[in-house]
């Protein structure tokens, strides 16, 4: 165990802030650590919105769920994937935008890469953090109320500040789970395992049978094509 694997396995969740706010200084500090991530050829394609309007914190954390700790925390951010500044190149160069699936799934890469380095930067100061999926529950009306141009897909808010509880830790799935030598298990074994996990974690079978087997926020594939996204 070193640094670095301890700071990433004491990982939580946290919901619940302190009012103090996160400095600008700690945000660039991350920021430019987030930054240094892997990147598909030097692409790039990622942004990300600070948003400190406090109606406009207040107006996300009811979109997001309600989830009030959007609202509360020191910071919050939305994690975009951006295509827009190569669209601009593009059309300046006097020619056509067309870069289709390739380039949105290397925005949501690139976007994701990026994200998981400013957490761990973060988290080295000290503070806590909660990715927000609920942002993709209303992003056409995200959308509006953030003015988004074409070819920016926000993607997940991010919640930073101060923590003003500790959660347990939630189990995980066993390292056999998910890591495999030269081949994808039989279907047998992966239920075997699966198995094995619901003693650690009741009802997690359950709960991924019901998640996974009826439509969730439909109207996401139709924003993002809206948006400029090509899944062609």
């Amino acid at each position: 165990m070193n640094e670095t694997i301890s700071l990433i396995t004491n990982h939580r969740s946290v919901r619940s802030y302190t009012d103090e706010p996160v400095p600008g200084d700690d945000i660039r500090r991350a920021v430019e650590a987030g930054r240094m991530a892997s990147t598909s050829s030097a692409t790039q394609s990622y942004c990300l919105l600070h948003i400190t309007r406090p109606g406009e914190r207040q107006a996300l954390a009811e979109l997001c769920g309600p989830q009030q700790h959007i609202a509360a925390c020191g910071a919050f951010f939305i994690v975009c994937g951006d295509t827009r500044r190569h669209r601009l190149l593009a059309r300046r160069a006097g020619l056509r935008y067309d870069a289709r699936l390739e380039a949105f799934l290397l925005a949501v890469i690139d976007a994701t890469l990026f994200a998981q380095n400013l957490v761990l930067a973060f988290e080295s100061m000290g503070y806590g953090i909660c990715y927000i999926g609920g942002l993709r529950s209303n992003l056409p009306r995200i959308d509006r109320l953030l003015e988004i141009p074409e070819g920016i897909y926000p993607l997940y808010g991010l919640c930073v500040g101060v923590p003003a509880e500790r959660p347990a830790e939630r189990p995980r799935l066993n390292t056999e789970c998910v890591l495999f030598e030269d081949r994808y298990p039989s279907d047998e074994h992966i239920l075997r395992l699966a198995d094995e996990y619901d003693a650690r974690a009741p009802d997690w079978s359950a709960r991924m049978v019901r998640k996974f087997t009826e439509p969730r926020r439909t109207d996401v594939g139709p924003y993002y094509r809206a948006k400029g996204a090509d899944f062609a």
